[in-house]
């Protein structure tokens, strides 16, 4: 955009040499969250309303054309899809595997916080 309209583009970042469609880091941020959204659904909306204020920042920045943030979000929702379809198995497995290594330090970590700080009552 700021190629194109130089006369009517005030950045508040430097020019990037890439080409802008589509817009990487719309991709990036969707795609995060799309995967987020697939195993939880409230991490998974707060992730989304991320990735379309840094999309939102990227068009007010004038570095991206609308279209150029909507294809990038196209481009993270298939990537997210592709993963999510491929990878569950995987990323599940994963998980259990540091849910191993970590639950047992949480567990330790949140039997010594004070039940007063953690708001709970006996």
């Amino acid at each position: 955009m700021f190629v194109t309209h130089q006369a009517f583009t005030h950045l508040l970042s430097a020019p990037s040499p890439d080409p802008s469609f589509p817009s990487d880091h719309a991709a990036v941020a969707f795609a995060i969250a799309f995967g987020v959204l697939a195993f939880s659904r409230r991490a998974g909306i707060l992730f989304l309303a991320a990735a379309t204020l840094i999309s939102l920042s990227r068009i007010a920045l004038g570095l991206h054309y609308p279209s150029d943030v909507l294809a990038g979000a196209l481009v993270g929702w298939a990537a997210a899809l592709l993963t999510i379809t491929s990878g569950r198995f995987w990323v599940a497995r994963l998980v259990a595997i540091v849910s191993r290594v970590s639950d047992p330090v949480l567990e330790h970590v949140w039997a010594r916080l004070p039940q007063r700080f953690l708001g709970l009552r006996r």
